[in-house]
């Protein structure tokens, strides 16, 4: 269990990183000024911010959901 614990944290943590970067990269590449780039940039991180919480708890549920399916899958094995 502590394997299966260990992985989803692994695998959050990769997600968070990657949505991050992506969201970095599509704003520092895009053809605009740099100011605009500044204020699209600091509304993207105030949004991605404010939606943390209820990602990371919708992200949750589903693997809790998933995990008690696997576990009553195998005790009916």
């Amino acid at each position: 269990m502590n394997t299966s614990k260990s992985n989803i944290k692994t695998f959050l943590t990769g997600l968070l990183v990657g949505a991050a970067a992506g969201a970095i990269a599509g704003i520092l590449f895009a053809p605009d000024k740099g100011s605009e780039t500044r204020r699209k940039f600091a509304e993207k991180a105030k949004k991605f911010k404010d939606d943390l919480p209820d990602q990371i708890e919708a992200l949750k549920t589903a693997i809790d959901q998933k995990l008690n399916d696997i576990k009553s899958t195998s005790k009916e094995v």
